[in-house]
């Protein structure tokens, strides 16, 4: 049994008071208490203290070696410690944490917290791979979660629940916390999991992430088929027939036969279906108002059905054009060529009745051939699985050939249907 008063007169001063902080910070970090521990600059008072504590002279000098092994058997013998000076530790300055197990720990709960992200609705997406590593090496989950693992954890566990649900459909933002999170305001604006869900969708959306702001936002989340609210997310259209079967229908029927093009909202899309009235039309979309601007001073009330994605299309221009394939009407799709353009066509040209509409190797080589575009210098190299050889020759050749270039084919096209 411990000698509380004889322990704190040989160990318990304050001219050993170093001594004992060496020996709790090797304890705290897992070392053995076998080897010496040096005190540089020690006072006459802290050698005189050493010197009663292991009862025998040291050598002179400005520095002062104990060897803890010894004193650890001085601990014993005297019976002032009978389990030696690890105890004698513990008695004169409490419980001491092992700090490398508390460090392994903590290095194992921010593991769990990361593996949270390695659920199959995040880890079979290859768009999120390089979004998953990087949320790994910058710390995100750690500055979102300020530093707590377990609250790292529960971040993580619901960003896998709100990206396994997308791409959605038309759905607005408070709608797709609801039904993921329980919560209609999960994802608002400056909460944590939006921030990080965001980052994943703008990944998924290969937006750079200067894409900030309201605008940014509202982008990111309508490449996953999200938007913000029903009335904000739009889509531009012209010549669709309409019907008067419904308010939305008879806005469609009056817009085409003045000539005029008519926004959408996704509250239109999404609510009672709006009456397209296309009856087996072809659908050409294109993804620049101007071409739609041009087809409907051109072609006025003549003009086919025609839908502008507006460069990333809306939840509401996803929406629409889903409810259209899912109908079996034919979709035809032209776009810029350039990275951004292949990326916006491979989401479209996934829709079961989609086709390419002059959008093919031909089309690109004979717009170079004409000394059509500029010189691509941006954006990264996409594949084109619907011709895989269009890739190739946008990399070999290096020009981006916007549809504005190509208004005349594309309006003579329009003006055949």
């Amino acid at each position: 049994m411990t000698d509380l008063p004889r322990l704190h007169r040989l160990l318990g001063g304050p001219e050993t008071a170093w001594l004992l902080e060496r020996a709790r910070n090797r304890l705290a970090t897992g070392r053995p208490l076998d080897s010496p521990a040096t005190l540089k600059a020690a006072t006459s008072e802290q050698r005189r203290a050493v010197e009663l504590l292991l009862g025998r002279r040291l050598r002179s000098g400005s520095s002062l070696t104990v060897p803890l092994a010894e004193v650890d058997r001085v601990l014993r013998a005297s019976m002032a410690c009978p389990d030696g000076l690890a105890a004698a530790v513990v008695a004169l300055t409490g419980p001491v944490t092992d700090r490398r197990a508390e460090e392994a720990a903590l290095a194992a709960a921010w593991q769990r917290a990361l593996v949270e992200l390695d659920h199959p609705g995040v880890a079979d997406r290859a768009g999120l791979a390089p979004w998953r590593a990087k949320v790994e090496s910058t710390g995100l989950l750690k500055r979102l979660s300020g530093g707590d693992p377990v609250a790292a954890r529960e971040l993580a566990a619901d960003a896998v629940r709100v990206l396994s649900a997308l791409p959605a459909d038309g759905l607005t933002l408070p709608v797709l916390a609801a039904r993921t999170l329980g919560d209609a305001h999960a994802l608002d604006d400056g909460r944590p999991l939006a921030a990080l869900v965001l980052s994943a969708v703008r990944a998924l959306a290969a937006l750079p992430e200067t894409a900030t702001g309201a605008d940014g936002r509202r982008a990111a989340w309508a490449a996953a088929g999200v938007a913000l609210d029903d009335l904000s997310s739009r889509v531009l259209v012209h010549g669709l027939p309409g019907s008067p079967r419904t308010t939305t229908g008879h806005i469609l029927a009056a817009a085409r036969d003045g000539g005029e093009p008519c926004v959408l909202t996704l509250r239109q899309v999404v609510g009672r279906p709006p009456g397209l009235g296309l009856n087996g039309h072809t659908v050409h979309v294109c993804e620049n108002p101007a071409v739609l601007a041009a087809a409907a001073d051109e072609l006025g009330s003549d003009c086919p059905p025609l839908v502008c994605v507006e460069g990333n299309p809306s939840a509401a221009a996803r929406t629409l054009l889903t409810h259209i394939a899912d109908q079996g009407h034919p979709i035809a799709y032209h776009g810029d060529f350039d990275w951004g353009g292949i990326r916006i066509a491979t989401g479209i040209l996934r829709l079961p009745t989609a086709v390419p509409w002059r959008y093919d190797t031909p089309s690109y080589l004979a717009a170079v051939e004409r000394g059509l575009g500029t010189p691509l210098t941006t954006g990264t190299p996409t594949p084109t699985p619907w011709d895989p050889t269009l890739a190739e020759a946008l990399t070999q050749h290096a020009v981006r050939v916007e549809e504005e270039h190509l208004l005349d084919q594309l309006l003579a096209d329009l003006g055949t249907h």
